[in-house]
């Protein structure tokens, strides 16, 4: 399922999310290369999150493959710093813009219920979150972690709790057929956090490179618990009165 826009207006202007968005395309223009395989191996080694290097767990000098006969010397230096320039960091054309879609079909009514600041901290304390969820699977890890996903997955979290009736038009793929359906929140969110329990929990222990689940699920569990201490709730009452009330056939539940 690929969500293609809720039922969900906003009140205010998502600056934050926009900014967010605007400065992840950057980052792939000017510092990923546009995906260019040079730019990118380079860049995944200099700002990825390397666990076993953040931790001081590997010996120095240690290389790692990024592909194409590409390889990474880590330093055994930790840096810090890879915690946030990770999460503006991604591997590919589908990674990003999978992500940052995402990121604007749901961050804007969470916004709308913070205000840009707030939702900056919330985005970033989840993207540590869901870091911390990953590094804990493999501490001594070589791979590269990057991708703004455990962060969205925050949101995802977060508007799952506020609006789970609230219904989001969804792309289905049922073999060669394709459809759209409305679907609440609450089931579309939660199907795709099972995905990532069914994914994470064979990739426990693995050494391969991947699909970084537990960082998704870190991020949605963090959104969930942090969305009360964010939320405004004078904006979280206006934002609400916005939400059309009407049914329409082509919905589910």
């Amino acid at each position: 399922m690929f969500p293609l826009r809720d039922e969900n207006p906003t009140v205010r202007v998502p600056y934050a999310v926009i900014a967010i968005i605007v400065l992840n395309a950057l980052v792939w223009f000017f510092v990923q290369g546009f995906g260019n395989a040079y730019a990118l191996a380079e860049s995944l080694c200099l700002y990825g999150l390397v666990p076993g290097d953040l931790l001081g767990l590997i010996n120095e000098g240690t290389r790692i493959s990024l592909g194409n006969n590409l390889v990474c010397a880590l330093d055994a230096s930790p840096n810090p710093g890879s915690l946030i320039t990770s999460m503006f960091m991604h591997g590919g054309w589908f990674h990003i813009l999978g992500n940052m879609w995402f990121l604007w079909v749901f961050g804007d009514n969470i916004e709308d219920v913070m205000g840009p600041v707030r939702f900056v901290i919330f985005y970033v304390l989840c993207g540590l979150a869901a870091a911390a969820a990953q590094i804990a699977t493999d501490p001594s890890s070589t791979i590269p972690m990057v991708g703004a996903s455990g962060a969205i997955g925050g949101v995802m979290g977060a508007y799952a709790l506020l609006y789970p009736r609230t219904h989001v038009h969804t792309l289905i793929f049922l073999g060669f057929y394709v459809t759209t359906v409305a679907i609440p929140a609450v089931f579309m969110l939660g199907y795709w956090f099972v995905l990532q329990l069914l994914g994470g929990l064979p990739a426990l222990g693995s050494s391969t490179g991947g699909v970084a689940f537990w960082a998704h699920i870190g991020g949605f569990v963090t959104g969930i618990a942090l969305i009360h201490l964010f939320k405004r709730p004078e904006y979280l009452t206006t934002h609400r009165e916005q939400i059309p009330r009407k049914t329409s056939r082509h919905r589910l539940f």
